[in-house]
C-alpha cells in the first residue's frame, strides 16, 4: 500500500425506514396534494394523521399604520402581503316617540278589552241559552167570500195569534208587527197589531181581523179560488213580520222575525180551520 494511498471508502449503508414514495405513487399521486402542504422527502418518516395548516386573515383597520406581516412560505412557493379591509359598524341610538308607545299601549288595552267582551258574551250565551218566539195561528174563521165582478172580490177572516216565549230567563217584546193575508201570491189583506211585552216562558192570544174590500184578482187566481170554494178547501197563507227585543237585566238586543202559516179552510158561511203549518225563522 502506497503512503499516499486514499483511505478505503466505506460502503453505502441502506436505510433503516424504507422510503415511502413508490413509482405508483410517484406515477399516480402529484407531488403536492390539498393534504399535503410541504414537498415530499425521499427520507420521510411515516405519520399516522396528515396535519392540515389553515390560512388565518388578519383584517386590520385602514386608519391603523402598522404594515400586515407577511404570510408564511407555503408549499415552497413566495409568501405575499394579505389586504383586507374591515367594515366598521356605527350603531346609532335614538328615542322611540312617545306617540308611537302610546299607540302600542292602546291597541293592547283594546285586545284585552276584546277577549274580556267576547268571554262575558260567550258565558253570558251559555248562562241564558236565547231561543227564538213562536209565532203560530191558534184558530181561524173564514165569514164571507163575495165576488162582485169577474176580477173583483170582498173576504172576511178571523185569526187567533199565538205568540210564545219559550225562554226561560229572558223576557221579550214585540214591535212592528203586521199579519198579511195572501192567496196565490197575492196579497188580499193586512192588519197590524200593537207593540206588547211578554214574560219568559208565557202565551199570548191576539185575536185580529183581516178584512178585503174590492180586491183585484187576475181571471186565472178569480177561477181558481172559484174551484177552491165550490170544493170545500179554501189555502190560504199567512205572512207576519216583526221585530223581537229581548231584555236580561240592563242588557237589550234586538232582532227580525218572519213568520209563514199555511191554511186550509173549509167554505163560508162555516168556514172553519182544517189544516195549519206554522214556521217562524230569524232574520
Amino acid at each position: 500500500m502506497s503512503k499516499f494511498s486514499p483511505p478505503p471508502q466505506s460502503q453505502p449503508q441502506p436505510p433503516e425506514t424504507p422510503p415511502w414514495e413508490t413509482p405508483s405513487s410517484k406515477w399516480y399521486s402529484p407531488i403536492y396534494t390539498p393534504w399535503r402542504t410541504t414537498p415530499r422527502s425521499t427520507q420521510s418518516t411515516p405519520t399516522t394523521t396528515p396535519i392540515a395548516l389553515t390560512e388565518v386573515i388578519v383584517s386590520k383597520s385602514p386608519l391603523s399604520n402598522q404594515k400586515s406581516p407577511a404570510t408564511p412560505k407555503l408549499d415552497s412557493m413566495e409568501a405575499h402581503p394579505l389586504h383586507e379591509t374591515m367594515v366598521l359598524l356605527q350603531l346609532r341610538t335614538s328615542r322611540t316617540n312617545p306617540w308611537i308607545w302610546c299607540g302600542a299601549a292602546l291597541c293592547f288595552i283594546f285586545s284585552i278589552l276584546l277577549i274580556v267582551f267576547g268571554i262575558a258574551t260567550l258565558i253570558l250565551y251559555l248562562a241564558v241559552k236565547p231561543r227564538t218566539p213562536v209565532f203560530d195561528i191558534s184558530n181561524a174563521k173564514l165569514n164571507t167570500i163575495l165576488f162582485e165582478s169577474p176580477v173583483y172580490f170582498n173576504g172576511d177572516m178571523l185569526l187567533q195569534l199565538n205568540f210564545t216565549n219559550p225562554n226561560k230567563k229572558l223576557n221579550v217584546r214585540f214591535e212592528n208587527l203586521m199579519v198579511e193575508l195572501w192567496f196565490a201570491d197575492t196579497k188580499i189583506a193586512t192588519q197590524g197589531v200593537l207593540p206588547f211585552s211578554q214574560r219568559n216562558g208565557k202565551t199570548r192570544l191576539e185575536p185580529i181581523r183581516l178584512i178585503s174590500n174590492l180586491v183585484f184578482l187576475p181571471v186565472n187566481h178569480i177561477l181558481e179560488l172559484r174551484r177552491q170554494v165550490t170544493s170545500n178547501r179554501i189555502a190560504y197563507e199567512i205572512r207576519s213580520n216583526f221585530r223581537v227585543k229581548a231584555i236580561f237585566g240592563m242588557i237589550h238586543y234586538s232582532y227580525m222575525l218572519h213568520g209563514i202559516c199555511q191554511l186550509q179552510l173549509s167554505s163560508p158561511p162555516a168556514g172553519g180551520l182544517v189544516y195549519r203549518n206554522c214556521t217562524t225563522k230569524r232574520w
